[in-house]
């Protein structure tokens, strides 16, 4: 599975929607900033299976183009997020397949690949999420892991 690459040493960040990789999309952004970087934004998904069904002929508009739908969202998210002006050089991504293996080939020439942790409960907090996991295994790059208890960057416009 390959992906375009991003420039040489951009920063990408893996975004889902939930409150750590909200936060890990504001560090992205900080560390894409203070390094005159490259800010790429990646989310992936799963396409769901057809099984060879035939629907009544009237699909809605994620049905016709559900990566057209992804991408207007997460660039909806990543307004929201950061606010204003989107910082120069952003480039928004929706991959299909599996997030890790898609965020590490994404970042095989990044200088940063930062994420959230999605653990939950007393003692999985103990532990980074699936993704997170396989991603500071395996990357070429640094890796930044965020979680609910990491503050936020300090406000940062270059």
């Amino acid at each position: 599975m390959s992906v375009a690459q991003p420039a040489p040493g951009s920063v990408v960040v893996g975004v889902d929607g939930s409150k750590s990789s909200l936060k890990a999309l504001r560090w992205a952004a900080f560390v894409a900033s203070a390094t005159g970087s490259t800010l790429v934004v990646a989310s992936a998904y799963q396409p769901a299976p057809t099984f060879g069904l035939v629907g009544s002929g009237r699909r809605s508009a994620a049905e016709r183009d559900p990566d057209a739908v992804s991408r207007e969202a997460l660039e909806a998210l990543v307004h929201r997020v950061l606010g204003g002006p989107s910082p120069a050089g952003l480039e928004c991504r929706v991959l299909r397949g599996n997030a890790a293996e898609l965020l590490l080939d994404l970042s095989a020439h990044a200088r940063m690949l930062v994420l959230g942790s999605r653990r939950h409960g007393r003692v999985r907090r103990l532990l980074p999420g699936s993704v997170s996991a396989a991603c500071t295994e395996q990357a070429t790059c640094r890796v930044l892991v965020v979680d609910g208890t990491t503050p936020p960057p300090p406000h940062h416009r270059a």
